[in-house]
């Protein structure tokens, strides 16, 4: 029998859409589920990892919607910010790798991909195939809500300066001086969506230690100052161009790159001249705390675009650097090229400062010899420092050779050291970003200090602890989430919310600055509740003042003043305010682990400063990271697939469930063609198994094994129910399938005439179970079951307790098991017995272990 999968779809959704059974108005006579997915940028089109976040979501909507609540999922799309700007202009430079994923990829036809060089075109194009592939997966979209972001659409845009001036207002908006990550190019900060690479980094401070060289400084950057105290060499590397620059008033010697990077940290610098790191290898400079004379080494692993070039050598306590000089004890021949006699190399010896339980004198080289490194290029290099550095800094003591620090924890001592090392003239600072940024101009980011940007004030007390308490009292899934928010609302900061260029929202107050990507998607679920109104009623921009807002989505304000001034007629606020507060707050938002420590964290800070206790969200879900083919999913590297195409290959309902069983909570999911394929032969087998049920005949008195299916069932309703409330839908989607369809083969292979009016009792059962996680196939399996309407709004099987027959399970499990002994016995024995003997305990025995079964 063959199935058409297209072709079940496409019924199913043209009669979800014309019944508008999606559609979800307040009904105060019904509980409300409101559940939100983080709309997707549209750069590009949606691709695999936002159908396995978002199905999710479906899932848990579908299954509130069959139990009973009004239930609301809206979709909207992101423009804001670089990502458009930054692909549009690609394209426009005639960039062969974005133009080679843009028609191998994404599909663009060569006669679109000439238009993509505007990319508000891009933007609506992506934003059409989005739509259709959320259609086609067969998500219940209420899309009456639909928008996009930006000053393109007016009327949000009006919502976000609301929002914006009334932080303001707060104080939670405010100017400053800050570090920021900083794309040269667009002369703006970078958020982590902003981003070709390196989301999630941040800023970090580096002390700089001012070693004395040739009457200037050697400042060489660190995250732990107190080791200066070890220091027995430098390392420069000598094929890095150097400059020698006045910083401050103050010669200085740092990698080119560096002097670039300090020149926009508020210092002045003034480059005298450029020269490779071999002309000053060999020197030596001075250290500063007992003027020790000491040498420069050469040091290939030296990254001039990492700090300042420049690295001090503490070979006690840093394994890389104990590595490092073994190296070049090998290589004397290399040594001598610098005019450095080798035995200056042999005769350091590492300089030890810190007392740490389960070392000695040398952690550092102690940690090398158990590890077994040999060389610089061992991969374990890393795993060895980082090993050290927590056990260092969590639990180490200085030692007498730190002067007034000794006996100090080094956790304890950073602060107070670096104030003492500025005072004295031997320290500064600087910022820079541990790994690369890359902005979506392709341009790399630097970090920048900005005296006059405008900053979500994240670091303030007070609204850290609202957030907390948020966190505290909403559901969060997995339960082993909260921490980790917790944790990441207080390791924010003040956060840069305006950007120069891109897409967005202009700042109400700051001519040229407009709202970023990160900072105009934390309250916009709210502007899910009134959109409709305002297209329904033709609401102008300008009717759609902070007065309105402020009475719409705080309460604030008597409507008929607020009517007046806007010119809006009262039942119209009336009806926005009351939809408002139907459907918020929030009762579930899921997203990636990976935007935890931003969107999911701003989402819950700006709602806790901008609304009312009562509508603070009340749940978020959290999930991993989808890979494919056991590799992470890239776009570069061909490591792709789209959601659409996924449709088109697969059907929409075997693309829901493989997705769906590729993992739960924060683990990764992995997408495999092979288990597409399979999923795709078992949901052909059950239309084939239903068709099959419907044209049975048979006895109709119920036997044993028939009041078994009845109760093995209700336990599946029970787990399948369980599971999906707490958002464990690989677990619920697992049941639901496999082990349903597990329960059916026994049934059959235990009766020979099984009874059809069972099997249909149980069909519905199932297929009513399936719905939400494939939702078409369910329809036609309803359909052909004889039931009217549809199932994706028939009522969720419950669990009833009249049908659970203990004595029928418990004999069930005895034949399994019986029949498994057997097999067992058999292979073990090797024997090909001609006839088998079953002996049965007496009947009082029996009588004793079903009372005790059923007591338990």
């Amino acid at each position: 029998m063959s199935v058409d999968w297209r072709k079940i779809e496409d019924k199913w959704r043209e009669r979800w859409e014309k019944a508008g059974i999606f559609e979800a108005d307040p009904d105060p006579k019904r509980k409300k589920c409101f559940v939100t997915f983080p709309y997707p940028y549209m750069n590009g089109p949606l691709h695999l990892g936002h159908g396995f976040t978002a199905t999710r979501v479906d899932v848990y909507a579908r299954f509130m919607r069959m139990k009973g609540y009004n239930t609301l999922f809206p979709w909207a799309w992101h423009w804001t910010g670089e990502p458009i700007l930054g692909a549009a202009l690609r394209v426009k430079n005639r960039d062969q790798e974005i133009i080679r994923a843009l028609k191998e990829i994404d599909g663009v036809p060569e006669e679109e991909l000439e238009k993509f060089v505007d990319p508000v075109y891009m933007a609506n194009y992506y934003t059409r195939e989005g739509r259709e592939a959320v259609k086609r997966i067969g998500f219940s979209v209420d899309w009456r809500r639909e928008f996009h972001t930006t000053s393109l659409e007016p009327a949000y845009s009006r919502f976000i300066e609301w929002q914006y001036e009334t932080l303001r207002k707060k104080g939670y908006v405010a100017r400053g001086t800050h570090p920021v990550v900083w794309c040269p190019n667009c002369q703006s900060p970078t958020g982590d969506h902003d981003r070709l690479e390196g989301e999630g980094v941040s800023p970090e401070e580096y002390t700089l230690l001012k070693f004395r060289f040739n009457g200037g400084f050697l400042p060489a950057a660190t995250f732990r100052p107190e080791t200066i105290y070890g220091v027995t060499n430098m390392f420069i590397n000598p094929d890095a161009t150097y400059v020698e620059a006045m910083v401050d008033g103050e010669k200085w010697i740092v990698s080119k790159e560096a002097a670039g990077k300090l020149s926009e940290q508020l210092k002045k610098v003034r480059v005298l001249r450029e020269f490779k790191g071999a002309e000053i290898i060999g020197k030596e400079f001075e250290e500063p705390i007992n003027n020790r004379k000491l040498p420069i080494l050469p040091g290939w692993f030296v990254n001039p675009e990492s700090a300042t070039g420049v690295v001090y050598s503490v070979p006690a306590h840093a394994p890389a650097d104990w590595i490092a000089i073994k190296d070049l004890i090998e290589k004397p021949e290399e040594l001598k090229k610098f005019g450095i006699d080798p035995e200056v190399v042999r005769s350091i010896k590492p300089i030890s400062l810190i007392s740490v339980e389960g070392y000695g004198e040398h952690p550092a080289v102690e940690i090398v010899e158990q590890m077994g490194i040999k060389n610089q290029l061992d991969p374990r290099v890393d795993e060895a420092t980082s090993i050290i550095y927590r056990k260092e800094f969590h639990t180490g003591v200085l030692k007498p050779i730190t002067g007034k620090y000794a006996g100090k924890r080094v956790q304890d001592v950073k602060a107070e050291l670096v104030e003492d090392f500025k005072k004295a003239n031997i320290a500064d600072s600087m910022y820079d970003l541990p790994e690369p940024v890359v902005c979506r101009c392709t341009s790399r980011c630097i970090v920048k200090i900005l005296s006059d940007q405008w900053f979500l004030r994240y670091s303030d007390p007070d609204w850290k602890k609202a957030a907390h308490t948020a966190i505290d009292e909403m559901k969060i899934f997995p339960e082993g989430a909260r921490s980790y928010f917790h944790d990441k609302i207080d390791w924010l900061h003040d956060w840069a919310c305006a950007r120069k260029t891109g897409l967005g929202t202009p700042l109400p107050w700051s001519k040229g600055w407009i709202v970023e990507t990160l900072s105009d998607s934390t309250i916009y679920m709210a502007f899910y509740t009134i959109v409709k109104h305002i297209r329904r009623h033709n609401l102008k921009p300008e009717q759609l003042t902070n007065q309105v807002f402020d009475y719409v989505l705080l309460g604030v304000g008597q409507p008929e003043k607020v009517a007046k001034d806007s010119s809006i007629p009262v039942s119209v606020l009336q009806g926005m305010r009351n939809e408002f507060t139907y459907w918020y707050p929030v009762d579930l938002r899921v997203s990636a682990k990976e935007l935890v420590p931003n969107h999911l964290s701003f989402f819950i800070f700006q709602h806790t400063a901008l609304f009312p206790k009562e509508h603070w969200p009340r749940g978020v879900g959290v999930n991993g990271m989808l890979a494919i083919e056991g590799q992470k999913m890239s776009k570069s590297k061909g490591n792709f697939l789209t959601l659409r195409n996924a449709v088109e290959r697969f059907g929409a309902d075997v693309t829901r469930l493989t997705l769906i069983l590729g993992a739960e909570d924060m683990d990764d999911p992995d997408w495999r063609e092979e288990n597409a394929r399979s999923i795709d032969v078992k949901l052909k087998a059950l239309y084939k198994f239903i068709n099959q049920i419907l044209s049975l005949k048979g006895q109709r008195e119920q036997k044993s094994v028939d009041r078994w299916l009845l109760s093995a069932i209700q336990n599946r309703i029970d787990t399948v129910t369980r599971a999906i409330e707490i958002l464990k839908t690989r677990t619920a989607a697992e049941v639901a399938l496999f082990e349903f369809w597990n329960d059916i083969k026994w049934y059959l292979r235990r009766t020979k005439n099984p009874n059809p009016e069972i099997l249909r009792e149980v069909a519905n059962v199932w297929v009513r179970l399936l719905a939400p996680f494939a939702p078409y196939i369910s329809e036609e399996l309803w359909h052909l079951l004889g039931n009217e309407g549809f199932v994706s709004t028939a009522p969720w099987p419950k669990f009833d307790s009249s049908k659970v027959d203990v004595k029928s399970e418990e004999n069930e499990v005895l034949v399994k098991n019986l029949i498994e002994d057997t097999v067992n016995i058999v292979k073990a024995t090797r024997m090909t017995p001609k006839k088998i003997c079953y002996y049965t305990a007496a009947d009082w025995k029996w009588n004793a272990y079903l009372k005790i079964l059923e007591k338990s």
